[in-house]
């Protein structure tokens, strides 16, 4: 049987970096709803703050372009989270995956996004084509009190 969606809210915003603090609180303002515990919602907002940060410096390479947003949770409480650039894309998902890769040449970036992203979340599904852009699907189960 399949979940009901009971809210969402879909947004878009220009990839700078001054919008992942907007994105979280987006998130956070709609899964509140849901009565998380501090711990579920510090997770979720890590989670999204890693993939916009990625749709940021890797999918556009810090120049101009746009980040999309939907924030959705169901009947059982699961909450689910797309984050979407139309940037440069994953050459290799797999090994993007992978701890400790990374694209960035400075030394400024540690290649933990990803594992950040799935350690804090149930599930996670990326999807890439190059030039074309990326696409990061999570979801948690908020536990009901």
């Amino acid at each position: 049987m399949k979940n009901k969606l009971i809210n969402q809210i879909k947004a878009s915003f220009p990839a700078k970096s001054i919008n992942e603090s907007l994105s979280r609180m987006l998130v956070a303002a709609l899964i509140c709803q849901l009565d998380p515990t501090l711990d579920e919602l510090a997770d979720i907002k890590t989670a999204v703050s890693e993939a916009v940060t990625n749709c940021i410096v890797h999918g556009y390479l810090s120049s101009e372009g746009e980040i999309f947003l939907t924030a959705q949770y169901y009947d059982d409480n699961l909450v689910k989270i797309i984050i979407k650039d139309k940037g440069c894309g994953i050459e290799n998902v797999k090994q993007a995956m992978e701890p400790l890769y990374t694209t960035d040449d400075s030394g400024e970036r540690s290649g933990m996004g990803f594992p950040i992203m799935q350690s804090f979340m149930d599930k996670i599904k990326v999807i890439s084509k190059p030039g074309r852009g990326t696409t990061v699907i999570f979801s948690k189960k908020i536990k009901k009190a």
